[in-house]
């Protein structure tokens, strides 16, 4: 096992740098996820690390060894990708010990770890199928396989699960997290699913356009987004992020459309500025709230009825500014009603407008 330390990490394509300067030092057997858009740079960064694309500036440590000229081979890395890359013509048993057997390991350790790796992963009775008679699931379980054998210090993931349909998905997130705990290998995980990242990580680095924006826990990057990117990316629905101005004294700010919100003490440092006003979807309520609770209507367009919860998508006043909520149980309620709700004040986020950066 190994720390991985970023120190001026940079990538160019020529004239376009990719990646902007990442500084992070990934501890020993933690598991960081690296989450964003497409485009912004994710795959790009882990490749780096696994040697797959040369650096342009920076310094890439796997323990205490500069890695920066090594080749993958020498990295004492192990990489899952999306599309399992796994020999048609091998058995399973061949896939998992193909890699060990290039580098002329003797037969009976190959043997012992193949078979510790299949009884890991529950895979011993299919040891001697080929690919073609597995499912999805089972393939990507292989691929974990062949990484587990190698015994590496680092445990890189691309996109692993992007390829399975939804129950698969989440059966395979339990299994990788379980592995990780299980083998307390150092990891790093790339992905654009929200699920996946919260559920995952010791730690999330928010990737957005070559940069990273913030890196904390799941619920660090959650409840405190520190850019308004964050926050209109962490989250399903995503934050309702609207325009605002802060009066001269921070105690209040006025939404487009003409609400006026009173805002907790800890918010109202810096004030006389347009400012970005957040709140989550599922800390909106239509009912009850404490008495400093504050006050929005919304009218009604779209209900999504998901069962568990119901998403009431509205507009607020006259302009049109969009809102929606998060709302626990099934509804009933109909385009054309005015729905009335609070927030906690707690539950409020500011945003400079021109920086985008997180007020208090």
């Amino acid at each position: 096992m190994a720390e991985i330390i970023l120190d001026g990490v940079r990538k160019s394509y020529g004239k376009v740098e990719v990646i902007k300067g990442v500084d992070w030092k990934i501890n020993d057997g933690e598991f960081v996820v690296i989450v964003g858009p497409s485009g912004c740079g994710k795959s790009t960064l882990l490749r780096m690390i696994a040697g797959l694309e040369a650096i342009t500036q920076g310094e890439i440590s796997i323990g205490d060894t500069v890695v920066n000229e090594l080749e993958p081979s020498e990295r004492n890395i192990a990489m899952v990708f999306q599309n399992y890359a796994l020999y048609p013509h091998m058995s399973v048993y061949q896939n998992m010990a193909y890699g060990l057997k290039i580098k002329k390991i003797p037969k009976d350790e190959i043997d012992k770890r193949v078979q510790r790796a299949a009884e890991i992963l529950e895979l011993e009775e299919y040891l001697d199928r080929p690919p073609r008679q597995l499912s999805g699931g089972q393939r990507q379980r292989v691929a974990m396989g062949r990484a587990i054998v190698r015994q590496p210090a680092v445990f890189l993931f691309d996109e692993p699960l992007s390829n399975l349909d939804a129950k698969l998905r989440v059966q395979m997130r339990l299994e990788i997290k379980k592995l990780q705990e299980d083998l307390g290998i150092t990891s790093v995980y790339v992905t654009h699913d929200q699920v996946e990242a919260m559920t995952l990580g010791h730690r999330l680095a928010v990737l957005n356009g070559g940069v990273v924006e913030q890196l904390g826990t799941p619920i660090e990057v959650y409840e405190k987004p520190a850019t308004v990117f964050v926050a209109g990316f962490i989250g399903s629905p995503s934050m309702n992020l609207l325009d605002a101005e802060l009066d001269d004294k921070g105690g209040a700010v006025t939404l487009a459309g003409g609400a006026k919100i009173s805002l907790p003490e800890p918010l109202g440092a810096q004030g006389g500025r347009s400012v970005t006003f957040g709140v989550r979807p599922e800390h909106l309520k239509d009912i009850g709230g404490d008495a400093n609770s504050l006050r929005l209507s919304l009218n009604v367009r779209v209900i999504e009825q998901l069962g568990a919860d119901t998403l009431v998508h509205g507009t607020l006043g006259e302009n049109g500014t969009e809102l929606v909520a998060r709302l626990e149980g099934i509804r009933a309620m109909a385009p054309g009603d005015v729905l009335d709700l609070n927030m906690a004040a707690k539950s409020i986020h500011l945003f400079d407008s021109k920086t985008g950066r997180r007020l208090g």
